[in-house]
């Protein structure tokens, strides 16, 4: 029953390299790789070394497994599992000289990354933000010539794009996974802007060399439980501590040039298309938008989980209200975007699936705009009703000030400085910080009364 996992089979060689090994990644980019190496020869597969934040806890456990984890995937029927090897080496974020040694090797096309919208360290102008402690900090010791563990995505990569340059191992390929609008401009904003701090001749090679991919990526990932490690027992009589439980349902869309090649990722279900931003936006505004009203106004009614929130009639209704709002304004043909979302009802109400409401809500600074802001400011200039949208920065507000879900937010200081004092007032100046028109103001605050139940 204590039987580990291990690799019978040659690992294939490293020719990719992710920056955020968690549930998502290995629930996705991960899977994806694994189905497209499938019939293939080590020689022809692709492998991953893969890095974690700051935490060494799952590179630890992988490594004890020849990187090999097991998947779940919860479905309406009986869950199934399946034993992912694309992931070769796994290494803590703080293994700075692994990092530099994979970027380094010509065989290396492609880079991936799944770090969160705020992990991109963004300025309010969109550029990379060089007053952000962290990202000055590790400016610094670079500039110092200090080995130490670098804090920032942007400054990573522009870090380890220096050790390919100085090798001369050719381009490569930046594929960010996170949920933005325009993932792959955003990636190589704020990563070429290190590059330039750290040499204005690194960040010109990079403009020549390197190309930034814009993805649409989309597969309800929670975290896994000590029952759901139960359940691998149950069914492999393996332990595996590093196990990942999804739902069945997965989307990845990728737009851009591979300038040294890519795995067959279409044979698993991707799809390489032009222009990604139909389907990224989709996403964002009808699934990503719905978690985050879900997370604020589903927590404050008392629920846990997603699965939770949506069996609540009110909540329901006010998901539903949402997407009237939405849907008018996306590009996709109606009649798609309802398909997709009476879907969505079934993804959310899955009970297999347990996706805490908190770590949904982690963030809000960085999600809310990207998320719900563009519709409500659209509909709000067509003269519609907007409610459904000014509900979620209602919810958000009050999350903020200490209703429902923990705070959870690499801005937490700015978000409660914007929410202090008298609700109206702190909804008059969340509005004014997020560009709202103001005289929204008195409908925010109602339906701030009616999420908490004053009202």
């Amino acid at each position: 029953m204590n039987d580990r996992l291990a690799r019978h089979t040659p690992k294939p060689a490293v020719r990719m390299v992710h920056l955020g090994l968690g549930n998502f990644f290995r629930a996705h980019q991960a899977w994806y790789t694994h189905r497209a190496n499938e019939g293939l020869s080590p020689e022809e597969q692709w492998g991953i070394a893969a890095f974690t934040g700051r935490s060494t806890e799952v590179a630890e456990q992988l490594e004890v497994q020849d990187g090999l984890y097991t998947l779940v995937v919860n479905g309406a029927d009986a869950p199934s599992t399946e034993v992912i090897g694309s992931v070769v080496e796994a290494h803590p974020g703080t293994d700075m000289d692994a990092w530099h040694r994979h970027l380094a090797d010509p065989a290396v096309a492609i880079v991936t990354t799944t770090v969160t919208e705020a992990g991109y360290k963004r300025a309010a102008d969109g550029g990379l933000d060089l007053d952000d402690a962290d990202v000055s900090a590790d400016l610094d010791d670079l500039a110092a010539g200090r080995r130490t563990a670098l804090r920032t995505a942007p400054v990573r990569i522009a870090s380890g794009l220096r050790a390919r340059h100085e090798a001369g191992a050719g381009g490569l390929s930046v594929v960010p996974c996170d949920n933005l609008p325009g993932n792959g401009a955003v990636a190589r904003d704020v990563v070429l802007a290190a590059a330039e701090r750290i040499d204005p001749a690194l960040a010109a090679w990079v403009a020549d060399n390197v190309t930034f991919v814009t993805t649409a990526v989309d597969r309800i990932t929670p975290r896994p439980t000590d029952e759901d490690r139960a359940t691998v027992r149950d069914l492999t009589g393996v332990d595996d501590p590093a196990c990942v439980v999804t739902e069945p349902f997965v989307e990845w869309d990728l737009a851009g040039e591979f300038v040294a090649g890519r795995p067959a990722w279409e044979t698993a279900g991707a799809v390489i298309t032009d222009d990604v931003r139909p389907y990224e936006t989709r996403k964002l505004w009808l699934l990503n938008g719905a978690h985050s009203l879900l997370a604020y106004a589903g927590s404050i009614r008392g629920h846990e989980t997603v699965a939770e929130a949506i069996e609540d009639p009110e909540v329901a209704g006010w998901v539903r209200q949402w997407w009237d709002v939405a849907v008018p304004h996306l590009v996709l043909p109606e009649e798609e975007l309802r398909d997709y979302t009476r879907a969505l009802v079934e993804r959310f109400a899955n009970p297999s699936i347990r996706h805490l409401l908190a770590q949904i809500a982690a963030d809000g600074t960085q999600k809310i705009p990207v998320r719900i802001l563009p519709a409500l400011r659209a509909a709000h200039e067509a003269g519609e009703d907007a409610d459904g949208a000014l509900r979620v920065v209602a919810a958000w507000v009050l999350h903020a000030r200490g209703l429902g879900a923990p705070l959870t937010d690499a801005a937490a200081d700015r978000a409660r400085e914007l929410v202090q004092g008298g609700l109206e007032d702190a909804v008059r100046r969340v509005l004014a910080h997020w560009e709202v028109d103001p005289a929204l103001t008195g409908r925010t605050v109602e339906l701030a009364h009616e999420v908490a139940g004053t009202g």
